[in-house]
């Protein structure tokens, strides 16, 4: 009775916080102050992921499920997992929680569990095809252990979102041989079955799993794909150029740069708009694009089913973890600056706005200096570089000189 009666008064207590913070952070922007019952990693997640998740949705958004089980037959993991199935699944059935396995990106791959619990966890679409990284699903401990690459545990209203209050959550991130953290190992339940020896369970089954990656043999890598579509637009496989057509770059790019895939429709009108174009001619392409890649593209919801690198993703990741410096020398265009697709123009919009905003939001100078190269026009730029410069700083007349230019046109 006394362990139950500790977690309903720390439940209570979070419920508290929770409600005295989330809605300053949603609109001020202010942080809690030493001393409150939070964790300061959980109030730094709740500040970022406010910027995406709505902490009322109800569930976590789901992937297309043939790209993920693709994505989860072709996993290094999978071997593993299926080796302490029966370990993983006595656990949960007895101790009454959900373990799940997720990729990298934080889509869950593998669950198992009792039927009540399972159940239970499908309303939050805590299953296969899921979503919990934290620009999807906010603060969670799927979404800690990911950012952090360490051990977390989120306890009920240390979730951003509310529909996940009565959950507690033990994480572990599962490294392969490498060091490259290849997903997160999660057992999940209700916050009234949370127990200390849940954690040292979780990373002893990583270090099962870790285990046997580690004893695997080497497995052949899919080949690597680059697609650089800021500025200019190359695709390189391997070292080797791929001939596309510039409508397939345009569906490579739009693929990348949203993982979790299109609707045909979506995808169709984000190519063409308004104008008048068969399915026919709209299917060619993505089959053209899809025999280039020799294969790649999921049928039905059309989603990348092999790794793209991007460096348009990549100045995205760059922002999202403030890193304004990776982000400017990633970001050496606009996006495909010949294309007039629609969802392309989308794109190259919200791109340049974001970098823009990144350097003005910047106090370092030589980023404003980096950027101002790219934006003669940009007086606002120009002015925020000399602001920044000291007054002995050569570098003071570079920005001079481009603001008396702006200025003038």
């Amino acid at each position: 009775m006394t362990q139950r009666t500790d977690l309903r008064r720390r439940r209570a207590v979070l419920e508290h916080e929770w409600s005295r913070w989330v809605p300053r952070l949603s609109t001020a922007g202010g942080r809690p102050a030493g001393g409150t019952a939070l964790r300061r990693e959980v109030t730094e997640s709740w500040a970022r992921s406010l910027g995406s998740v709505d902490p009322g949705r109800d569930s976590a958004p789901v992937t297309d499920g043939g790209a993920v089980h693709h994505r989860w037959s072709c996993s290094p993991l999978r071997g593993p997992v299926a080796d302490l199935a029966g370990e993983l699944h006595s656990i949960a059935d007895d101790a009454g929680f959900v373990t799940a396995v997720t990729d990298e990106s934080g889509t869950i791959l593998w669950t198992c569990g009792g039927p009540a619990m399972r159940r239970r966890a499908e309303r939050v679409n805590f299953a296969p095809g899921g979503r919990w990284d934290e620009p999807a699903m906010g603060t969670n401990a799927l979404s800690l252990a990911l950012r952090t690459g360490r051990p977390a545990c989120v306890f009920s209203a240390e979730h951003l979102v509310t529909a996940l209050h009565g959950w507690v959550c033990y994480c572990a991130p599962i490294h392969g041989p490498d060091g490259r953290v290849l997903g997160v190992l999660d057992l999940s339940t209700t916050w009234d079955r949370s127990h200390p020896l849940a954690m040292a369970t979780v990373r002893s089954l990583v270090t099962a799993v870790e285990t046997r990656l580690a004893a695997q043999p080497p497995r052949p890598g899919p080949p690597h794909l680059r697609l650089t579509c800021l500025g200019a637009e190359q695709v390189v496989r391997d070292g080797q150029s791929v001939p596309l057509r510039p409508r397939q770059v345009e569906i490579l790019t739009l693929l990348a740069l949203e993982p979790d895939g299109f609707a045909p429709d979506r995808l169709r009108d984000a190519l063409y708009g308004d104008r008048p174009v068969t399915a026919s001619t709209f299917k060619a392409e993505i089959s053209h694009l899809r025999r280039a890649l020799g294969g790649g593209v999921a049928p039905r919801r059309y989603a990348l089913t092999v790794p793209v690198s991007c460096d348009a993703a990549e100045v995205l990741r760059a922002l999202e973890d403030g890193d304004a410096r990776t982000a400017l020398r990633l970001y050496r265009g606009p996006l495909l600056p010949r294309s007039q697709a629609p969802g392309i123009e989308e794109w190259r919009t919200r791109l340049e706005v974001a970098v823009r905003e990144a350097v003005l939001a910047s106090d370092r100078p030589e980023h404003a200096l980096r950027y101002g190269e790219r934006a003669p026009y940009d007086a606002e730029v120009h002015a925020h570089a000399l602001r920044l410069l000291g007054p002995g700083d050569t570098r003071r007349a570079i920005a001079a000189g481009r603001l008396t230019t702006a200025l003038r046109d």
